[in-house]
């Protein structure tokens, strides 16, 4: 695709692009002058007008910074992506990467803030063969997840309290290659000063409190909101009275699940075993 046969109607992908260049060029600038303020060369700004490239959550709240668009341009990326990500995930990060502490349950799947991009990637490449996803969604899926973790990044960052069922270290992905380097990266998430790693264990049976994944955020004003998936969609809470009870439930797993010590060494045990 070239500037000359550049067609908005092609795919919203394409209509990103060619609003970003006709607002760019509305106020002068260059691909290179745009892309200095946003933090992306001038080649990738092409890339992005041209639907070469796919643009990121990121790029299009720096294309608003930068072209004084409001939020015109990250409305635009979640409608692009609302077939990839389950309902309420959107609203749902907006928090996370506000919130001062994370406590993180997740069955089958290491949760995504823990996840390498080999290990994301080998979910989301899953997803495309199941035709569940294109192609151009499992990229921004795998970018995505980069920011998230990204924007936690920070002088003061969340305290992360993490369970994990023992189905999250021992279903392999990717291979022995991507699960072993997942595993290190769970090992090197157990050393930091702001994160607790827990397994809870097959064998605490049906004293495990809860049944689906479980996000819940504490807010700098000391609010908790909860996020937790079905299958076919998320929902984000922050009535007490639907927070509260999975509150609960989350320490009730965190009682039964082993201690930060014998997590690491379970985890080191299933690293062993692989090549």
């Amino acid at each position: 695709m070239n500037q000359k046969d550049l067609d908005p109607d092609a795919s919203p992908q394409a209509a990103f692009g060619a609003r970003l260049r006709r607002l760019r060029r509305e106020r002068g600038l260059s691909q290179v002058e745009l892309g200095i303020p946003m933090g992306y060369s001038g080649t990738h700004i092409s890339g992005v007008e041209t639907g070469r490239k796919f643009p990121t959550l990121r790029l299009a709240r720096r294309a608003d910074a930068a072209l004084g668009t409001d939020d015109m341009f990250e409305r635009e990326w979640r409608e692009m992506n609302q077939g990839s990500l389950l309902e309420g995930f959107p609203e749902y990060v907006e928090h996370e990467g506000q919130a001062v502490e994370l406590r993180l349950f997740d069955i089958g799947i290491v949760p995504g803030l823990l996840q390498t991009p080999e290990y994301a990637r080998c979910l989301a490449s899953s997803a495309v063969r199941r035709g569940a996803i294109t192609h151009d969604q499992a990229d921004e899926l795998v970018a995505f997840l980069a920011e998230r973790q990204s924007m936690l990044v920070r002088p003061r960052p969340p305290m992360m309290l993490v369970v994990m069922d023992e189905s999250c270290i021992r279903r392999q992905v990717g291979g022995p290659g991507v699960m072993g380097a997942q595993l290190d990266r769970l090992l090197e998430v157990a050393e930091l000063p702001n994160a607790v790693l827990q397994v809870a264990p097959f064998e605490i049976g049906e004293r495990r409190a809860l049944a689906l994944p479980t996000n819940l955020l504490t807010m700098p004003d000391m609010t908790v909101m909860v996020y937790a998936e079905s299958q076919m969609r998320g929902y984000l809470e922050r009535e007490s009275a639907a927070v509260f009870p999975l509150l609960t439930a989350y320490h009730q797993v965190q009682a039964e699940a082993l201690s930060q010590a014998a997590t690491v060494a379970m985890i080191r045990k299933a690293r062993k075993a692989l090549p």
